[in-house]
């Protein structure tokens, strides 16, 4: 096909394309007319709070209230606006519209469900970026992976067993005095109750105690390994891929299973960690909404946000990164300019798999404090797909994330307002993977992957 033919195809599918959404607009907009404006009364009013659940530092400020039926109306006339504007004149950044079209639904539909009642506005935000953390984590080490040209679908199994090692180290030096209810000797040697009785002389914070971050190390090292292994098998031997990252996946559900029923059920004693408690930062968090969101939040959290911003500077703004880049996209050429395609292959691979550590250390250090077998619940595989939606750009992925988390809290709110919002708690159940389905179909043909990416490396 000639380059101007390819440039008239290209045209005609832009073209389509920007038709489609402007008529998916304008549906959206009747949807909230019909759906929520109809179904609404005038003298219906809908209470929005914003202030956080648990105590904070920031002053309370009063809920919002607004009338249910004229916010319905005007916002299925901005959504019909955009989708006018969309069909008569097209917008530049037509994603970025969708976008905007999203949240007014989502907002709609938030408007319709708390008619007459009251919502947690804030809340639910706070509990989205809770969610929206391990999936977060997961992006990341995808990212690390397949711009250097490795595939990693085992991210989902580096996850559960860090889970699993980070909660029995935690509970090890947690417990170092604990007793063995079977034969009521101690459960662990001497030198670890001395090294133990050590450790707590020197503890600094109660938020920050030495054995949850002894156990976020050893989930770390947990997703390192096993990444290593990956790359190992991917990278020396060039075995598929997607074939050594579901051998991994299959071995961590099937020995965190084994040990949980072996050891950790019996013996509660290695399946107690505890938890990071919240870290206020001091003045940040005393500011109104944005100071309970962001800067009250457990030290993992912290950590992600700062793995998010090193990760971008350092793909793009470091020498490591562009060498990455270059590995993921045209290795032969990075060869030949004398960059170690193999050794940064392994390098990112295996930074990646101790990003989805933490990932699995959040899941019990981090959220619960005890492990339950094959708790991460398929987050690994919805990291991949926030992913793919980020355009592998640290930035989108997190940001992608959060549209996961926040579908996650969604149908955990819904479910108190089933009165108001009349859908089985089952379909509830499966809105974070719906969305997933439904950000992949569209991201398909958009995003485009690093051109290397899976595709072994044979220097000779």
């Amino acid at each position: 096909m000639s380059t101007a033919a390819l440039s008239a195809t290209t045209s005609a599918i832009k073209e389509k394309r920007g038709i489609g959404m402007g008529i998916f607009f304008l549906a959206a907009a009747l949807a909230i007319f019909v759906l929520f404006a109809l179904n609404s009364t005038a003298d219906m009013t809908t209470s929005f709070g914003l202030n956080p659940g648990a105590k904070t530092n920031a002053p309370k400020l009063e809920s919002w209230v607004f009338s249910t039926q004229n916010a319905l109306y005007l916002l299925a006339i901005v959504v019909a606006f955009i989708g006018g504007w969309q069909l008569a004149r097209g917008f530049k950044r037509v994603n970025l519209a969708l976008l905007v079209v999203a949240m007014v639904f989502i907002f709609a539909f938030l408007t319709w469900a708390a008619r007459d009642t009251s919502m947690n506005l804030l809340g639910m935000f706070s509990a989205s970026l809770l969610r929206a953390a391990p999936i977060a984590f997961g992006a990341l080490s995808g990212i690390l992976c397949e711009r250097a040209g490795v595939i990693n679908i085992a991210i989902e199994g580096m996850m559960l067993s860090g889970a699993m090692v980070s909660v029995v180290v935690a509970s090890i030096f947690r417990n170092y005095d604990a007793i063995n209810p079977a034969t009521g000797a101690p459960l662990f040697p001497a030198w670890l109750a001395g090294i133990g009785q050590t450790l707590d002389n020197y503890n600094m914070s109660n938020a920050l105690p030495w054995y949850l971050i002894l156990g976020l190390i050893g989930g770390m090292l947990t997703g390192g390994i096993l990444a290593a292994f990956h790359a190992w098998l991917s990278i020396t031997y060039k075995v598929d891929q997607i074939v050594s990252g579901t051998v991994i996946n299959i071995f961590s559900v099937g020995i965190t299973s084994f040990l949980s029923q072996r050891f950790l059920q019996p013996i509660q004693d290695l399946n107690s960690g505890g938890t990071f408690k919240r870290l206020p930062i001091p003045g940040l968090s005393s500011i109104p909404i944005i100071g309970p969101l962001l800067f009250e939040n457990s030290f993992i959290i912290y950590l992600l946000f700062i793995l998010v911003i090193a990760v971008f500077v350092m793909l793009f703004y470091t020498r490591w990164g562009l060498r990455t880049i270059a590995v993921g996209e045209h290795p032969e050429a990075a060869d030949t300019l004398g960059i170690n395609v193999f050794k940064m292959r392994y390098v990112n691979v295996i930074l990646g798999g101790m990003i989805a550590g933490i990932g699995g250390s959040y899941f019990t250090i981090g959220s619960v404090g005890r492990f339950d077998e094959v708790l991460t619940a398929g987050k690994g595989f919805i990291g991949l797909a926030a992913m793919i939606f980020g355009k592998w750009n640290p930035l989108g992925a997190f940001g992608a994330s959060l549209i996961f988390g926040f579908a996650d809290a969604l149908q955990q709110k819904l479910q108190i307002f089933q009165e108001n919002v009349p859908i089985p708690s089952e379909f509830m159940l499966m809105a974070p993977y719906l969305v997933t389905m439904i950000v992949l179909a569209g991201a398909i043909g958009q995003a485009i992957p690093p051109a290397a990416d899976g595709q072994p490396y044979d220097k000779d």
